[in-house]
């Protein structure tokens, strides 16, 4: 079930599978997602709906200012793409070797089939992750020494193409930063990586983990305010 629903003046879509309950999920990329079970009605999905409709909205709106860094982009010539905050046109040129640089405001990317978007793609996301793992490696060695005195060991770094989480913190203590990272501006780069070193301290989101984020990062909230602007789908 999708589009607009006959009852509610809210657009959503409808998952069926064997649970027991009904729920509802909001997101910039899925938009308004009803879990249901099979049995339940349409008309119970859209009373349902109706009855969250304030809450719903107020998360809507919440959205509305979103910046999806990666939606819609179809891999073409003349296309807009972020690096580090800013936005990049995307020049594509024919090139019996396989290449991507950078200068001024321009991505060139040269491959042999310019009109094959999927290599477009593909060559163009081995970049970036090259860029974030060459960027934030030399980055998190800096924060390691400005924080020396709190004795932060993480086990290892890598970067991975997670479109999920910016960053990770696994209990053996490595540390993942996803690539897209590196399509923002540097401000969050530093929040990203303290956040994940203080889970070294701190598995949980309690308040001993708050505390030490903010000793280091007193402004840590407003960054992150604005981070939650950025969708990476």
């Amino acid at each position: 079930m999708g589009g607009q629903p006959s009852m509610s003046e809210i657009d959503y879509k409808v998952i069926f599978s064997r649970r027991r309950s009904i729920s509802i999920s909001i997101s910039p990329h899925d938009g308004v997602v009803v879990r249901a079970p099979k049995s339940v009605s349409p008309e119970k999905i859209d009373k349902f709906v109706n009855e969250k409709s304030a809450w719903i909205k107020k998360h809507l709106n919440n959205y509305s200012d979103s910046v999806r860094i990666n939606y819609g982009k179809k891999y073409t010539d003349g296309e807009y793409h972020f690096i580090m905050g800013k936005e990049n046109k995307l020049r594509l040129i024919a090139s019996p070797v396989a290449f991507v640089r950078k200068y001024d405001d321009i991505i060139e990317v040269g491959l042999p089939d310019i009109r094959n978007t999927r290599k477009v793609k593909t060559l163009l996301d081995k970049w970036y992750r090259e860029q974030a793992m060459q960027y934030f490696r030399l980055l998190l060695e800096k924060i390691l020494r400005k924080y020396e005195s709190y004795h932060f060991e993480p086990y290892s770094m890598v970067v991975r193409a997670s479109k999920s989480r910016w960053g990770s913190c696994s209990a053996k203590g490595r540390i993942s930063i996803s690539s897209e990272l590196i399509k923002l501006d540097e401000k969050f780069y530093e929040y990203i990586i303290v956040h994940e070193l203080c889970h070294l301290k701190h598995p949980n989101h309690g308040k001993g983990f708050y505390n030490l984020l903010e000793e280091l990062l007193p402004d840590y909230k407003l960054v992150r305010k604005e981070l939650r602007k950025y969708v990476m789908r």
